[in-house]
């Protein structure tokens, strides 16, 4: 955690989040002609969207940059008597506090305005983007361990590129072809295809997830609405987003964890 802490990058992603958190909480009455601070509610919403681009983005690249050493560095990296697995699985920890960390600085310089100028108010929904930020952390970084495992020396800009283009289709291009091919399907196979993106899908479930934390019920847009028909209400949605964030952190892991001990790394 220490060496991750004392990366540039780390700092420079605690610097900007931490100012963009609070550039979201004092500027969101700026579109409808007031000033001032956000409370917590308006906040978690505006927030919202600054994490599922933001966060995935920066670990999943600090993720494959600290999991692929150069050749000679990984070679006395494991050479040392300790299993591949505990190297893999401490590297990812010692990342995942450093981010968490900044992430706590950005969250809790915007807390701490917020709080000094509005009170406690709605506190519940800002501390479910936070927990929605952890989560998406986490999977982000189980997903880079699985696309740098094995890829060292020149294997790093293309683990760097996949690690980019998965940002790119989760964060950005999945929900475009997903509404659009909803678009084309009845009423029944639409509300399914819905369902099903929100659980493939970590940034999706992230979303919806916080969403119905945030504003519960009358989160109605059409995937929410959709998961909460399906599931029967809200214990339900929040058990199977969990599940799903669940299977995305594990499985990543495995893979990983796997591809590391069968590759060949003199």
């Amino acid at each position: 955690m220490l060496l991750a802490t004392r990366s540039r990058w780390t700092q420079l992603f605690a610097v900007v989040f931490g100012g963009l958190a609070i550039a979201v909480a004092s500027s969101g009455y700026i579109f409808s002609g007031g000033s001032g601070i956000q409370d917590f509610s308006r906040t978690a919403a505006s927030l919202m969207q600054l994490v599922l681009l933001l966060v995935p983005l920066t670990s999943l690249v600090m993720g494959v940059l600290a999991l692929t050493p150069e050749r000679g560095g990984a070679e006395m990296l494991f050479a040392q008597p300790i299993a591949r697995r505990t190297v893999l699985f401490g590297t990812l920890l010692g990342l995942f506090e450093a981010l968490i960390t900044a992430q706590a600085i950005g969250f809790g310089a915007a807390g701490l305005l917020i709080f000094a100028r509005t009170g406690d108010g709605d506190f519940g929904g800002f501390a479910a983007v936070v927990l929605g930020s952890v989560a998406l952390t986490a999977v982000s970084l189980a997903i880079a361990a699985a696309l740098a495992a094995g890829q060292f020396g020149r294997r790093r800009v293309r683990a760097l590129a996949a690690a980019l283009i998965t940002w790119f289709s989760l964060a950005l291009l999945f929900d475009v072809v997903v509404l659009g091919a909803a678009s084309l399907l009845r009423s029944g196979h639409a509300s399914r295809l819905l369902i099903i993106s929100i659980l493939v899908n970590p940034v999706d479930a992230v979303r919806t997830g916080t969403l119905l934390a945030v504003e519960g019920t009358a989160a109605f847009g059409p995937a929410s609405l959709a998961l909460l028909r399906f599931t029967g209400g809200m214990a339900g949605a929040a058990a199977l987003i969990g599940l799903s964030i669940a299977v995305w952190v594990a499985a990543p892991l495995t893979w990983a964890v796997r591809r590391l001990s069968a590759v060949d790394i003199a």
